[in-house]
């Protein structure tokens, strides 16, 4: 899938009973380099490979000794969020003579 900004995402209901929309990057990463982008806000994701197709899973592999051998990705931070498109202002022409109230 595509975000708006026009990188490839992945998304997918993660945890128990679906608690969590995650979208993510869909950039691989090693679990070491994904936990160097981790931040307050932004969590880094187990990749696994399943029948279904791709599977994020929470990271609690990072807790392992000896590395996580799935290939790991990062919460999207959408580039297209940060900078909103201006809407065009209208204006309005009045069907009245200035100084008239008009009921709406």
């Amino acid at each position: 899938m595509r975000c708006r900004c026009g990188r490839t995402v992945l998304r997918q209901l993660v945890g128990h009973r679906a608690a969590l929309d995650v979208t993510a990057d869909a950039e691989e990463l090693t679990a070491g380099a994904a936990a160097e982008l981790r931040g307050p806000n932004r969590l880094d994701w187990c990749l696994r490979t399943t029948k279904g197709g791709p599977d994020l899973r929470w990271a609690d592999c990072n807790r392992r000794d000896g590395g996580c051998p799935h290939p790991h990705v990062i919460d999207h931070q959408c580039a297209a969020a940060a900078a909103p498109v201006p809407r065009p202002r209208t204006s309005r022409t009045s069907s009245v003579p200035e100084g008239q109230l008009t009921l709406d």
